[in-house]
């Protein structure tokens, strides 16, 4: 797939190579892409580019669907179940990944080298963002994290430091688990049992600063967009150095639980 002179390659394949991400690595982006739509900016050929940045690489989007697969519409199917993660993650779902992990409720979508081995085990464990889930697999792998008009504050992954440390702060009990049919793209249904985070006061945005002056995050401006790209290990390294120093170390203070985060 050649993206090369389109405006969508031009804009974000410098910021790519600026931010040392590997053409043989792996990118995660989470996005927001309504203000780059409207300067002109098309979904298609921003996948594209990435894609063609990546093609000896993997990219991955996260194709959450917590707010429709519940306990009382407990399905969920890996082609026809729709993400409410963003248009591109949509696109990127329906048009170019070729593969989907099986999770009722924190999913991702993927194309490229490591797609499957990624992908493969999400659906092992009883909570969304463990050790088996695509973001616990790329702790160890050549990988960055693209934001395109979000930020942490959208960072999936730091859900998997906060699972390994302190699953009593941040994951509902064992007796709260949920049992969802999740349906795979060859018609084998999967019976995924899960346990829903909860909903607590989470500062993610503040470990940003200490990252960018260590020189592994960087962060500006397209077109009014905001956009920033962080080593995954770095930033992982750095939730669980918080977290061991104080368990609660991805909250703000006096956070307590209320009912479920489904992020």
């Amino acid at each position: 797939m050649r993206a090369s002179h389109t405006r969508e390659y031009d804009t974000l394949i410098p910021i790519l190579e600026q931010s040392r991400v590997s053409r043989e690595g792996t990118l995660v982006v989470h996005s927001a892409i309504g203000r780059l739509s409207r300067s002109g900016f098309r979904a298609e050929a921003m996948i594209e580019a990435l894609l063609d940045y990546l093609r000896d690489g993997t990219l991955v989007m996260p194709t959450m669907t917590w707010r429709t697969v519940t306990p009382e519409h407990p399905t969920w199917d890996e082609l026809s179940t729709p993400s409410h993660t963003g248009v591109l993650t949509e696109v990127f779902r329906t048009r170019y990944a070729t593969a989907r992990s099986i999770h009722p409720t924190h999913s991702v979508a993927a194309c490229g080298q490591r797609a499957q081995r990624l992908l493969a085990r999400h659906h092992l464990d009883d909570t969304p963002v463990s050790a088996n889930s695509p973001y616990g697999l790329m702790r160890d792998a050549p990988a960055h994290v693209l934001f395109l008009g979000v930020g942490l504050e959208s960072c999936t992954a730091i859900h998997f430091p906060e699972e390994a440390t302190a699953p009593d702060i941040y994951v509902r009990p064992s007796e709260q688990v949920e049992l969802y049919q999740c349906r795979d793209r060859h018609g084998v249904v999967h019976q995924v049992r899960t346990r829903r985070h909860w909903r607590l006061d989470r500062d993610f945005p503040k470990f940003g600063p200490p990252l960018e002056r260590a020189g592994v995050m960087s962060s500006g401006n397209l077109d009014g967009c905001p956009y920033a790209v962080v080593g995954l290990a770095d930033l992982l390294d750095a939730v669980f150095a918080a977290l061991a120093a104080d368990p609660r170390g991805t909250l703000r203070e006096r956070s307590s639980a209320s009912t479920e985060n489904r992020r």
